[in-house]
């Protein structure tokens, strides 16, 4: 049976591919891979049906991975990888095929400055991020950021005579070039969408406000300049949480008596309350309750 496995390249990007052999791969294997017009270097990611269900997901669907079920069927000349098979791992990688890969990894910072160089001569108002050259050496590819569209026709014919391979220069946004280059958020750890996000939903100012944070833009931004992906994934968490909470602002009859919500911590589980003479106090949110109930009994 013909197995799906993820592999990753440089910069966190990830495709995946079909693997023929009966002789299974393993997690961080090195493998060359069929690309179009050529062959790459990657390591497995994931194998077996994490990476079936994973690619199912990304896609149509396709011969080797079950199709996404909410994905509509592929129509008759629709849809390259609906109808087709996904491109082929040809073997697994050499030590000797592993020290080129390094090689062309060493030379890539100096071929971003040389692009740069070539950007600056044409006058185009572009910010190279990353080179990646494929490990054939028969595809050079640059990625960039711009504020708008540019026309880089005479930049890839120059690239091109400079380099002596095929020049694909592709524009990514703000928060694909941090997942490319990666580093350390404002928290003290990895990138979430370097480390293990698999994917860069919208993030707006409404989960800011849901989490009852500081809508200051350098304090709820990650390195990318755009709002923090951990707002996306955390705020079902902040939801479903705070309904244990009673809301700011209403009042409650404890042992105490009328008492006015002034704000909860969901973390540490307490409740600021303050009386109608001005006395504040914060007591835990089990306490409040066995109050509450103590109360109104």
């Amino acid at each position: 049976m013909t197995d799906v496995i993820e592999v990753r390249f440089k910069g966190n990007r990830k495709e995946f591919f079909s693997w023929p052999s009966a002789e299974p791969l393993a997690l961080h294997d090195s493998v060359i891979v069929e690309v179009d017009r050529g062959q790459d270097l990657g390591r497995v990611s994931a194998v077996g049906p994490v990476a079936a269900k994973k690619c199912a997901g990304s896609c149509t669907g396709c011969s080797l991975a079950s199709p996404h079920p909410l994905a509509p069927s592929p129509q008759s000349g629709e849809g390259e990888q609906g109808a087709t098979s996904l491109h082929r791992i040809l073997r697994r990688a050499t030590a000797d095929d592993t020290a080129v890969a390094e090689q062309l990894h060493q030379e890539e910072e100096d071929t971003r400055r040389r692009v740069m160089e070539r950007v600056r001569s044409h006058t185009l108002p572009m910010k190279v991020s990353d080179a990646e050259w494929q490990w054939d050496r028969k595809k050079l590819t640059v990625y960039f950021t711009a504020e708008q569209r540019v026309d880089f026709r005479a930049l890839v014919r120059d690239l091109a005579t400079l380099f002596h391979t095929r020049i694909e220069l592709r524009q990514i946004g703000a928060r694909d070039e941090a997942k490319r280059l990666d580093g350390v958020g404002r928290c003290g750890r990895q990138y979430c969408c370097s480390s293990w996000l698999p994917e860069l939903r919208p993030v707006s100012l409404a989960l800011a406000k849901d989490q009852h944070l500081s809508l200051n833009p350098s304090q709820i931004s990650g390195g990318c300049g755009r709002l923090l992906c951990c707002l996306r994934y955390e705020h079902d968490f902040y939801v479903q949480t705070r309904k244990r909470f009673p809301k700011e602002g209403r009042v409650l009859r404890t042992t105490v008596g009328a008492e006015r919500v002034l704000a909860v911590d969901v973390f540490r589980e307490t409740v600021t309350l303050r009386t109608d003479e001005g006395d504040t106090r914060v007591v835990s949110l089990e306490k409040l309750k066995g109050e509450v109930s103590g109360a109104d009994a």
